[in-house]
């Protein structure tokens, strides 16, 4: 019997300033592994995150583990168990490696699990008294998965974890979201699309901020018409999901950008 899903996201909307962002997205995250959040850029992917969240306004329904999260504050999801990596890291770069990690620490959620985070990142351990503005931003992005590993979550949000990064970074950053991912499910949204083959067991596409397709991720990626019509490439092997009308229309960049710009940023495992 396959287990509920984590988490099982209905009809979410988005509205910010009179302009509709996300006009009904579903997706469901398995209640073990990778769920990767996939689309072409400006498909709505940040912005469904954020919605999640709680961090913009939003409609519709967001079960965590059944029970109803909308009209729940970010900080209140979060005690409930959700980790959330931002786009941007989001790390304080005038505070130490220690610090962040040691902010990240909820109460009541035991003992943190400072063993597994300098199992999983020994360079952080070492460099625990350096300002965190002062890391390479592959050191930053271990930062802000590492503070999502402190805690006992039920979820983790990755949001982009491998933007920027040099290709041996990515693939270091891509081995401890495996790793997580064996403890904790793992909602992904990531443009990288061998990192999805990789680590992604099922998938969500979106596409002019709906729900264009869900299903597994390896029949997608290895099925090269789809991956054109949804993603913009040819294979699903490697590559970046393109802009292009096929999967949004011209307004919607800057839409998605709009969204951006109005949520707030959470800068601790929020």
């Amino acid at each position: 019997m396959t287990p509920a899903p984590v988490l099982a996201v209905r009809d979410l909307r988005v509205e910010i300033g009179g302009q509709h962002i996300l006009h009904g997205v579903d997706l469901e995250v398995a209640a073990v592994g990778t769920t990767a959040l996939l689309g072409r850029n400006g498909a709505g992917k940040t912005t469904t995150v954020r919605g999640i969240l709680g961090l913009l306004p939003r409609t519709g329904s967001v079960l965590l583990r059944g029970e109803e999260t909308t009209r729940l504050p970010t900080h209140a999801l979060v005690r409930r168990g959700v980790g959330y990596v931002p786009e941007d890291r989001g790390v304080f770069t005038t505070l130490s490696v220690a610090e962040n990690l040691r902010l990240a620490e909820r109460p009541g959620a035991g003992e943190p699990a400072y063993d597994l985070v300098h199992e999983l990142f020994p360079e952080l351990k070492r460099r625990a008294r350096q300002a965190a503005g002062t890391l390479s931003g592959g050191q930053q992005q271990m930062v802000a998965i590492a503070r999502t590993l402190l805690n006992g979550n039920q979820l983790i949000i990755a949001d982009e974890p491998t933007k920027g990064l040099a290709p041996k970074v990515v693939t270091e950053v891509a081995r401890v979201l495996e790793r997580a991912a064996e403890a904790v499910p793992v909602l992904l949204v990531e443009q990288n699309l061998a990192v999805v083959r990789r680590l992604a067991r099922h998938c969500a596409v979106l596409a002019d901020g709906r729900t264009a397709h869900r299903g597994p991720a390896g029949e997608l990626l290895a099925d090269s018409d789809a991956c054109r019509r949804l993603l913009g490439v040819g294979h699903g092997g490697t590559g970046t999901p393109s802009t292009g009308p096929a999967a949004h229309s011209t307004a919607r960049p800057a839409t998605h950008s709009a969204a951006r710009r109005a949520a707030p940023t959470a800068e601790t495992d929020a």
